[in-house]
């Protein structure tokens, strides 16, 4: 499997045009395994794939720490990148509050380094906007950690166009990290062209849409109580019969290119620009391997258009959020 690589900003960050989400390893998608995580992580730098994403808030700390055990003896080989900024309370997430005071941020570094068993983290985003903090403080806090040689480049997840560019005003943004996939076309009313404006790379997260895009999904209900897709508004009732319908294109463009929906649902990604980094999450071997081999999918201008008719931007039934959790989005 050949791994093109792709440049995220114009500040000497390049990663693997695919990368792997590592937060369904400690949370959210039933219970962890330890021994299958750690053979994924391994397995996922053997064949190529040198771009992993964590959070503090993972487990909370569970993901960084398992990623430095598992990537400690190959470090030089693989880029991190962590995040800081919601609010932890007691060693747990306080799911709608964040805190991106500069005292927060340098601790939240310290703590990451220690359980990714690192002197220095390849990409340290901001996992949301904190509206209580300027961004002109978050931004400078960065790039005074970026100066010490403990983070390499700055990103943001989930910020808006204002957020974006006041913080590149302080300091380079390397990547923005954002849903984005055929399920979630939020970023294209304006995101996506101050992005390439302002020459900083798109991470997507979910670019599966929270595995609804692979054709293999229940009705919320149907699945155990850890599970987020349980609480997931789009995987609920009609929204759910509504989103089967519009998501089979997916299935009919695979079976045409003799591929599986999920390579098909990342190729489209792919395809969209070379600034473009999808990180599907996963903490299978088998499931790491089939996102991987995306990378030799290619959909011609015909499967673009009929992917893109089937699931325009409001096509897709329900929010992608809570009504909490949406009011910390930051748009």
């Amino acid at each position: 499997m050949s791994f093109p690589k792709r440049k995220l900003g114009d500040q000497g960050l390049t990663v693997s045009s695919i990368g792997l989400g590592c937060m369904p390893m400690s949370q959210s998608y039933g219970p962890a395994d330890e021994t299958e995580s750690i053979a994924t992580l391994r397995r996922a730098v053997d064949i190529g794939c040198d771009f992993f994403d964590t959070a503090e808030v993972y487990g909370p700390y569970h993901n960084e720490a398992l990623l430095g055990r598992a990537l400690k003896d190959r470090r030089s080989k693989v880029v991190i990148a962590t995040k800081f900024g919601f609010k932890l309370k007691d060693g747990k997430q306080v799911l709608t509050e964040t805190d991106s005071s500069p005292a927060t941020i340098r601790a939240a570094v310290e703590g990451s380094l220690e359980r990714l068993q690192t002197d220095y983290i390849d990409l340290l985003y901001q996992h949301r906007v904190d509206r209580a903090v300027p961004m002109e403080d978050v931004a400078g806090t960065v790039g005074e950690l970026v100066k010490e040689g403990k983070v390499r480049y700055f990103g943001l997840s989930e910020a808006g166009v204002a957020s974006i560019r006041r913080a590149h005003a302080v300091h380079p943004v390397s990547a923005l990290q954002s849903e984005y996939s055929l399920w979630e076309r939020n970023l294209e009313d304006g995101i996506i062209a101050t992005l390439r404006e302002l020459h900083i790379g798109l991470v997507p997260f979910c670019p599966l849409g929270r595995g609804f895009l692979t054709g293999a999904v229940k009705r919320a209900e149907d699945y155990p109580a850890d599970d987020w897709r349980r609480n997931d508004p789009r995987y609920q009732g009609e929204n759910f019969d509504a989103n089967v319908r519009a998501t089979s294109t997916v299935q009919t463009v695979a079976r045409t290119v003799g591929a599986t929906p999920a390579q098909v649902a990342l190729a489209w990604l792919l395809a969209k620009g070379e600034d473009i980094v999808p990180i599907p999450g996963t903490k299978r071997r088998t499931y790491l391997e089939e996102n991987m081999a995306a990378v030799s999918v290619r959909l011609d201008a015909s499967h673009m258009m009929q992917l893109d008719a089937a699931m325009r931007p409001g096509t897709i039934a329900g929010p992608r959020y809570s009504e909490k959790v949406m009011a910390i989005i930051d748009r």
